[in-house]
C-alpha cells in the first residue's frame, strides 16, 4: 500500500472516530431549558424526532457539528464547536435548525458560529433523557449586593457675615478727634470742639474698622449618599424532596416548586 493511500485511510479513520465520539444536545428554550434532543450521529431531518425548528440553545459535548435550517443539510448552515451556546438568536438560528451532522476537525470554517461559552458554564442544566420531578419550595431569601454610593454636584448659595463693630478703631478715632478738636477755638468753644471731635472721630474710626460688610456668593458643593441595591443579586432557596431539606442559590426567583432530578439536584 503506497504512502498516499495510507495517509488517506488514516485521515478517514480519524474523521470517522471523531464523528463517532461526537455528541450534541439541543434545548427547546434559551439557557438550556425545556425539552431536549441529543444526537451522536447525523440527523437528516429533525421532524422525525419531533424537534424540527424547536432548538433555542445547544451544548456540544464532543466534536464539531454543522447545523442547518433545512432538512438534509440544506439552506443556511453553521459549524458549532465544543462548548455551550446559551442562545441561538444572535446567530439567526433560533427555532430554525432542521438537520445536523458531525464534521471533521479544522482550525477554521467559513461558516463557523461565534465562539461558544467554555464548558461547563452551568451546573443545573437538564441532561438528555433525565426524568424531572417537582419539589416544593419552603423558603426564599433575596440576597442583595452592597449599597452603592451616589454622588452629585450642586450649586449652593453661601452667605458671608459682616465684621462686628471695631471697638479699637472707635477708641483711637475718639482720641485723635479730641486732639484735633482741642486745637480749634478757645475756652468754652474749645471744650465743645474737643467733645465734638471725639464723637466724630469715634464714628469714623468704627466705620473704618468695620467697613467690610456681609455678602453672598455661590459655589459648587459635592454631596454623596448611600443608596441600597434594589435588585437582588441572587436568591437563597430551600426546598424539600423526599423528606430531605435542600438549599440552593439561584439567579432568579423560583416559583412554588423547582425542578429536580431523582437525586434531588436542581434542574433548569
Amino acid at each position: 500500500m503506497n504512502t498516499t493511500l495510507k495517509i488517506a485511510l488514516a485521515a478517514a479513520v480519524m474523521t470517522l472516530s471523531a464523528q463517532a465520539m461526537a455528541q450534541i444536545t439541543f434545548y427547546e428554550h434559551d439557557g438550556w431549558r425545556g425539552r431536549t434532543f441529543a444526537a451522536n450521529g447525523e440527523v437528516r431531518d429533525f421532524s422525525r424526532a419531533g424537534f424540527n425548528d424547536r432548538a433555542s440553545s445547544v451544548v456540544v459535548d464532543r466534536g464539531q457539528w454543522e447545523v442547518c435550517d433545512d432538512a438534509r443539510f440544506g439552506g443556511n448552515c453553521m459549524v458549532l464547536r465544543r462548548g455551550s451556546y446559551q442562545s441561538l438568536s444572535s446567530m439567526g438560528m433560533n427555532d430554525r435548525i432542521s438537520s445536523a451532522r458531525p464534521v471533521g476537525r479544522r482550525d477554521r470554517y467559513e461558516n463557523e458560529a461565534p465562539e461558544p461559552l467554555p464548558q461547563p458554564t452551568y451546573e443545573y442544566r437538564r441532561r438528555p433523557n433525565e426524568r424531572i420531578y417537582q419539589a416544593p419550595v419552603t423558603s426564599v431569601r433575596a440576597v442583595f449586593g452592597q449599597a452603592e454610593q451616589r454622588c452629585w454636584t450642586e450649586r449652593q448659595q453661601v452667605n458671608e457675615p459682616g465684621r462686628s463693630n471695631n471697638v479699637g478703631g472707635a477708641v483711637v478715632g475718639a482720641i485723635l478727634g479730641g486732639v484735633l478738636g482741642h486745637q480749634v477755638g478757645g475756652g468754652r468753644g474749645r471744650d465743645l470742639a474737643t467733645a465734638g471731635g471725639a464723637v466724630a472721630g469715634a464714628a469714623i474710626g468704627n466705620n473704618a474698622g468695620g467697613r467690610t460688610g456681609g455678602g453672598s456668593y455661590s459655589q459648587d458643593v459635592r454631596r454623596c449618599e448611600s443608596v441600597p441595591d434594589q435588585t437582588p443579586d441572587s436568591w437563597d432557596v430551600t426546598y424539600s424532596y423526599r423528606g430531605v431539606e435542600h438549599r440552593v442559590q439561584m439567579s432568579s426567583a423560583p416559583g412554588r416548586t423547582i425542578a429536580v432530578n431523582r437525586n434531588g439536584e436542581p434542574r433548569q
